[in-house]
């Protein structure tokens, strides 16, 4: 499967990647894509080779990145109505054969949307509450993942969440 990656702003690997100063707002959403192969350290892979190798038509990621982007323009406006800014994030994409019977594939979103998946900034302090507290060994992963999912509604306020350990 494919992985494809939008974003809004310089960070992770892009940031080292192309020497941006980390936080750096892009001048439009840029979408990337990932082979989905975890023994070479998903690379990062032209369109050129996705068509090379037969990985998808051009039908076929034409509507991965329109849906893509959709997502982003939702994801975008939801997490700003909470005070969030949405740094990045990625979508897994498989392929089906087609229901109808006439041949072809089909374009499957194939992934959740988490703090697993996104990088997620508190929109006044720029306080990460994404997978970057576990990877960057800032601690607090549970309590930042637990303030996303009450900002959005699906966890009520618990005083004694703080608590839960990873």
């Amino acid at each position: 499967p494919l992985e494809v990656i939008c974003r809004n702003v310089a960070a992770g690997t892009m940031a080292k990647r192309l020497g941006i100063e980390e936080g750096e707002k892009l001048p439009r959403s840029i979408v990337e894509f990932c082979l989905k192969r975890d023994d070479l350290g998903d690379p990062l892979i032209a369109e050129e080779h996705i068509y090379a190798f037969g990985w998808a038509s051009q039908a076929e990621l034409d509507e991965m990145i329109a849906m893509t982007l959709r997502i982003n323009d939702y994801l975008q406006g939801m997490f700003a109505g909470i005070g969030i800014k949405l740094i990045d994030f990625k979508l897994e994409f498989g392929r089906l054969e087609h229901p109808d019977g006439l041949g072809g594939h089909m374009s499957v979103l194939a992934d959740e949307i988490s703090p697993d998946s996104c990088r997620l900034w508190d929109r006044e302090t720029d306080k990460k509450l994404d997978k970057d507290r576990f990877r960057r060994d800032l601690g607090e992963v549970t309590e930042a993942y637990t303030e996303v999912a009450t900002r959005l509604g699906i966890l009520k306020a618990n005083p004694s969440s703080a608590n839960i350990s990873v």
